[in-house]
């Protein structure tokens, strides 16, 4: 049999195909399988899904939800060059966009190098990043004076201002504010951020996103510079995964490798690291 490329349409279809690899690596594979959960939602736009297959076995997966990276995944190890090389052949016959990847660290440096032999766009490393687990809160920490809360639509203009900061701190790019505005509306929607308030001001925010059958991840951990090194952040994360693991079997979470705080902190949580990823973005065509 002749491996294959295979765009999908339907995000139901696609989920079915490749459930059982990600359902292997559930932790691991989280954000691919999280996004997908959205695109079901139909909260994404012209969403990208591919699977490379032989034989009706899967061989590597793709997702992609514009201007979001691609994130791959490849499941055969053994025949990687051979995989990756039709994928990129695919991806230049077919005319699919990308401005950047995501993936586990090797994976994406191998495709990065063979993307830039076949089209000579250059790719540079946007975050590197560690992936955490987490089973059990560490019930000894000391714990910052103040209490958690949902947000709520009054701290809508807060939350707003501190997505721009997150992503300024993170080196990401900065959102519209009318694209912020509207991504705040539906975490608030979905109750999914969560603040930590001492003597009446808000200090500190977190969010959760993506569940999965068994887990949920941790995102937009964010304290404003002048409250930084109160101990607020680290609070807030514990005593809301916690909360979150009444319901979930583990909670993940992204750090920037380079931020050597932020990961001290999820390791004193209780935080283990289970890969290394890597987002790489791609110079634009002359």
């Amino acid at each position: 049999m002749k491996m294959k490329f295979k765009v999908y349409d339907n995000a139901h279809d696609f989920e079915k195909k490749i459930e059982p690899i990600l359902s292997e690596k559930e932790d691991v594979f989280s954000l691919f399988w999280g996004v997908l959960q959205a695109i079901k939602a139909g909260n994404y736009e012209n969403p990208f899904m591919a699977t490379i297959e032989e034989d009706g076995r899967v061989l590597a997966l793709f997702q992609m939800t514009p201007p979001h990276p691609l994130n791959l995944i490849f499941v055969d190890e053994i025949r990687l060059e051979e995989i990756m090389d039709l994928f990129i052949k695919k991806m230049i016959e077919l005319e699919i966009n990308f401005r950047s990847i995501i993936s586990l660290k090797p994976w994406a440096y191998k495709v990065a190098k063979k993307w830039e032999i076949k089209t000579g766009r250059t790719h540079q490393l946007l975050m590197e990043q560690g992936l955490y687990r987490l089973n059990n809160v560490n019930e000894t920490l000391e714990h910052s004076p103040g209490t958690w809360r949902y947000a709520e639509e009054s701290d809508s203009s807060l939350i707003e201002k501190w997505f721009n900061l997150f992503e300024s701190d993170t080196g990401m790019p900065i959102s519209s504010i009318e694209h912020v505005k509207k991504r705040v509306a539906m975490f608030l929607k979905e109750r999914e951020v969560f603040l930590w308030e001492d003597k009446g001001k808000i200090v500190s925010m977190m969010k959760k996103s993506r569940p999965t059958k068994n887990g949920v991840t941790v995102s937009l951990v964010f304290t404003p510079k002048e409250e930084r090194k109160k101990g607020y952040a680290r609070t807030l994360v514990t005593a809301v995964s916690r909360e979150l693991l009444k319901d979930f079997d583990f909670c993940v979470l992204y750090t920037d490798m380079m931020n050597p705080t932020s990961n001290k902190i999820y390791r004193e949580i209780g935080y283990e690291r289970i890969a290394d990823s890597v987002h790489l973005d791609f110079d634009k065509d002359e």
